[in-house]
């Protein structure tokens, strides 16, 4: 089953179900969260009740995040490739810790963004990048979970993109905190849930066997498979209940599949073959079944100073 949120013409945000090409509205739900919170009864009425309602086009409705406001977003480095490329880029080397602990850090729910929505590149910054990820959606809470029974609460997946600054990440993370600055400005991800029962057909002895690919202005820039996960969504959820709750509608982010950014890329082929991404960039993110994130680059607006300037 594939599930989008959207904003229709009237200006209310509705949940719709996929038949084929058009999507069905469920009726009275105004939210993903409120379908979900239990083992998928909600879910599966919905979509019985959506399927009785008249198809819409999607192209007279502006399709959100499935989740437009998550209660949280933790965004993981779950891929070894990426680790290891980009922390050299960055003049680091692996910290060993990453072989113990699925990290990861929290990044803005207010900036979540639709699949299709334009980004604009953060005050102040000249070197924005895309970061190809797929996240989990929480489907019921719990706390201290096994990777096990951690699996048992994803309701879905959705193709996600990390929008991140990398000048400004760089100058902040000097001081030990963040990414911060860096990565509040937009995240990306839809345009529709896919739910774990459909997507777990795509499981196989190697994990989630997923193509994940990335172009700019129609130029191919990044290739990778989500079957490349060290650690694996059951890991990263229970590490993220560990001592704490999480709940329906969190967004759990795999981080960035191997070559799956500029940084990367740049590090690998030397800066002028692939440059940061600039305001009329297109870029377009596919994910197989996950869809497709194809949002355009705008310019950032002016940077407002918070204190004189010292002499």
């Amino acid at each position: 089953m594939r599930i989008s949120s959207y904003r229709g013409p009237d200006g209310l945000v509705r949940v719709g179900i996929w038949q084929g090409e058009r999507l069905h509205p469920v009726p009275g739900a105004s939210s993903l969260i409120g379908l979900l919170g239990d083992d998928g009864s909600r879910l599966r009425a919905g979509a019985v009740a959506a399927a009785g309602e008249p198809g819409i086009d999607p192209a007279a409705v502006e399709l959100l995040a499935p989740v437009p406001v998550p209660p949280s977003i933790r965004d993981f480095m779950a891929f070894e490739e990426h680790v290891v490329t980009s922390t050299a880029a960055l003049g680091q080397p692996v910290d060993p810790l990453w072989y113990e602990l699925p990290v990861f850090y929290f990044t803005n729910p207010a900036a979540a963004r639709g699949a299709h929505a334009d980004v604009e590149i953060a005050p102040g910054s000249a070197a924005l990048d895309y970061e190809i990820e797929v996240a989990a959606v929480i489907g019921r809470a719990g706390a201290d979970l096994s990777p096990d029974e951690a699996v048992d609460h994803i309701a879905g997946f959705t193709l996600f993109c990390d929008w991140s600054n990398r000048d400004l990440q760089a100058a902040e993370m000097r001081v030990g905190l963040g990414p911060a600055k860096g990565k509040d400005s937009a995240s990306s991800f839809g345009p529709w849930l896919v739910t774990a029962d459909e997507f777990a057909a795509l499981a196989s002895g190697r994990g989630y066997d997923v193509e994940l690919t990335g172009s700019v202005g129609g130029v191919p820039y990044s290739s990778g498979n989500l079957a490349a996960l060290y650690w694996s969504f059951g890991e990263m959820i229970a590490y993220a209940s560990r001592g704490t709750r999480v709940v329906p509608g969190d967004v759990i982010a795999s981080g960035t599949v191997g070559t799956g950014c500029i940084l990367e890329l740049s590090r690998v082929h030397g800066a002028g073959a692939y440059p940061y991404l600039r305001p009329g960039d297109r870029v377009r993110l596919d994910g197989g079944l996950l869809g497709a994130i194809d949002a355009r680059i705008r310019e950032g607006r002016p940077v407002l100073p918070f204190r004189p300037a010292r002499r």
